[in-house]
């Protein structure tokens, strides 16, 4: 007795397996250009690093609660990129760099100067921490750094893009009479 075939089940399977060929035919190319792509571009993350900060002054006056600044940060970028607007502010201050390019593997040296005074508002809290630092001879200090980038593959440039550079820092006092010495700190970046 022969076996009586269900057409309907037959075509439904026979189409199921086209489609199934062709969306492997179409993912597998594709999956494959982008990872020539990648390798081609190797796309690497932004190393920043503070490699020196020099802090001259660092007092803060109770009776008018005014802070009086002046420090030099060096650092260090490294990234294949284009930077075109550099800053680097503290409240009021914008210090900008001349636009430059920065080619693979190049680490480009960086400074920036923080100078001036600023009027600031402490609760017990943050006033013990400062005298803490003070008497210690070593300063937290969190800077943010902002740059406006952009990237170039061949021929063709990308959109401007904003990274913000933080950086927990802690620096010694040039003037504490201690010689503890500046460690290089990483940044953390963050588009």
């Amino acid at each position: 007795m022969a076996h009586k075939q269900d057409h309907g089940t037959s075509c439904c399977c026979c189409l199921f397996g086209i489609l199934w060929k062709i969306l492997v035919a179409l993912i597998v190319p594709v999956g494959l250009a982008i990872l020539i792509f990648w390798l081609v571009v190797q796309p690497r993350s932004f190393k920043f690093h503070v490699t020196e900060a020099d802090l001259t002054q660092f007092d803060f006056y109770t009776n008018n609660n005014t802070l009086h600044y002046n420090m030099v940060l060096n650092f260090t970028a490294q990234a294949s990129a284009f930077y075109e607007d550099a800053r680097f502010a503290n409240y009021d201050m914008v210090t900008h760099m001349n636009s430059f390019r920065q080619y693979k593997k190049i680490t480009s040296p960086m400074s920036a100067v923080f100078s001036g005074q600023k009027l600031l508002m402490l609760n017990n809290e943050q006033a013990s921490k400062l005298n803490q630092d003070k008497s210690d001879g070593v300063y937290d200090i969190y800077v943010k750094l902002n740059f406006r980038i952009r990237f170039r593959l061949g021929d063709s440039i990308s959109r401007h893009l904003k990274p913000k550079v933080k950086c927990h820092l802690k620096v010694p006092s040039s003037k504490s009479g201690t010689f503890t010495l500046f460690q290089t700190t990483k940044c953390s970046v963050h588009f």
